[in-house]
């Protein structure tokens, strides 16, 4: 089995480490202890948490211990990594539920039990080892051994410190000691040497290796993953109305499945690499049929139906494809009451009775009714230019609804154009 440093660094998941020839050593013998903490600022984690997650799947694959830390010590104070001003507290109420919202979505990744080589997976909360550690304590035992000015020469503080209208809080310029004694607690109870991390925590890793070395501890390791963006420009993982959660009732499985499908040509195959378990010879035959035929979109698709896998399970993967397609081709009789919700959530919708599509009603007096177009003029015109679809299909001539067009789903779809979408429900 190969080194989990050569793994993470061949798949891309490699954006600074703090000794590669250190580290590679040190993980040549399985068993060893690797974490990640994880910010609880909502009660679910978002595609870019996956990264992270997906890292720790690596490690129990190469028969190493992943250990997530959920902070709920941190989480109480706020990380100022990357940002330009101070968060909000959040309420001891609000930090519960989002301790066990993002919990039960790690260890839905990790295996807890173990089996085999794998060494079971451990979720950790570091206020056990932080909330019963007095002032005095911690001034004496941590605070002692960090240097002022070597926690200002982290680039997180010189940033903040470099605006004088919001500098920062004593409360945020400590928190890097809290992320530094968990590494430190981690290393002495559970033989934990490497911590994995974003490329904003690079200093709150250092800080911790540095911390562990002052207290007379071995050698410990950083490897940070690279924050990613789009090709675009864009932050991975957001789109203009919010993340992309993988808590299905933030997001739905069609939007998530959606967002990867959508994926830029210049960033699916570096996609592959990092959200997938996809053999790195097989991606290489998906970039070149990517390069042969890119209207096809095959490593895109390839990417939505695992990572939605990943996250949603197989079955439901298999129901977004199945419904991206029927959507393409217009065969949106295939969906079911559920899909359709989905694929048309936000979207303008109206309500037509069974009694009223007994006796039929005209297309344009019904569109420019529901609102799919300003008035009959302009509904006439559209049905005259071809604009105007049913189900998918275009309409033609003196066009009446009935009931024959209700699809199984209970619902009629209506469209102007490429993309405008009306959803009528019969009641």
């Amino acid at each position: 089995m190969p080194n989990l440093y050569d793994t993470l660094k061949a798949r891309g998941f490699v954006e600074q480490c703090t000794d590669e020839a250190g580290v590679r050593g040190w993980l040549d013998t399985p068993g060893r202890s690797v974490y990640v903490g994880f910010d609880p600022t909502a009660d679910s984690l978002h595609l870019g948490s996956l990264i992270p997650l997906l890292g720790l799947m690596q490690v129990q694959r190469h028969g190493h211990r992943a250990l997530a830390v959920a902070g709920g010590a941190t989480g109480m104070v706020g990380d100022p990594s990357g940002k330009s001003a101070e968060r909000t507290f959040l309420t001891e109420d609000e930090l519960a539920r989002n301790l066990r919202g993002i919990s039960e979505q790690i260890g839905r990744f990790l295996r807890l039990e173990g089996g085999g080589d794998v060494p079971p997976a451990r979720i950790l909360n570091n206020a056990d080892w932080t909330k019963h550690v007095t002032l005095i304590e911690w001034l004496r035992g941590i605070g002692k051994m960090m240097p002022v000015n070597v926690m200002m020469a982290k680039e997180s503080v010189k940033r903040r410190l470099a605006d004088p209208d919001r500098g920062i809080s004593y409360t945020e310029f400590s928190y890097m000691l809290l992320q530094a004694w968990d590494f430190v607690w981690l290393y002495e109870n559970e033989s934990c040497r490497v911590q994995l991390g974003g490329s904003d925590q690079w200093g709150n890793i250092t800080a911790g290796i540095d911390l562990i070395r002052r207290r007379g501890g071995e050698q410990a390791y950083g490897i940070t993953f690279p924050l990613l963006t789009t090709a675009g420009g864009g932050k991975f993982g957001k789109t203009e109305e919010n993340a992309v959660w993988l808590d299905e009732r933030r997001t739905s499985v069609w939007d998530f499945y959606q967002y990867l499908v959508r994926t830029d040509d210049r960033d699916v195959i570096r996609n592959l690499k990092l959200f997938t378990f996809l053999e790195l010879v097989e991606i290489d035959g998906l970039a070149r049929e990517l390069a042969a035929n890119p209207g096809a979109r095959v490593p895109h698709k390839r990417l939505a139906w695992e990572v939605t896998a990943l996250v949603h399970g197989t079955e439901q993967a298999e129901r977004m494809a199945r419904g991206a397609e029927a959507l393409y081709e217009g065969r949106l009789a295939d969906l079911d009451a559920g899909l359709i919700d989905q694929v048309f959530a936000g979207g303008p919708r109206s309500e037509i009775t069974g009694a009223r599509l007994d006796e039929g009603v005209d297309l344009v007096e019904l569109a420019a009714e529901a609102g799919l177009v300003g008035s009959r003029g302009e509904a006439r015109r559209m049905l005259k230019q071809g604009a105007l679809y049913v189900n998918g299909r275009r309409a033609q001539g003196e066009r009446r609804i009935t009931r024959d067009d209700t699809l199984p789903s209970g619902v009629i779809v209506l469209r102007r154009g490429k993309r405008d979408y009306l959803l009528v429900r019969v009641v």
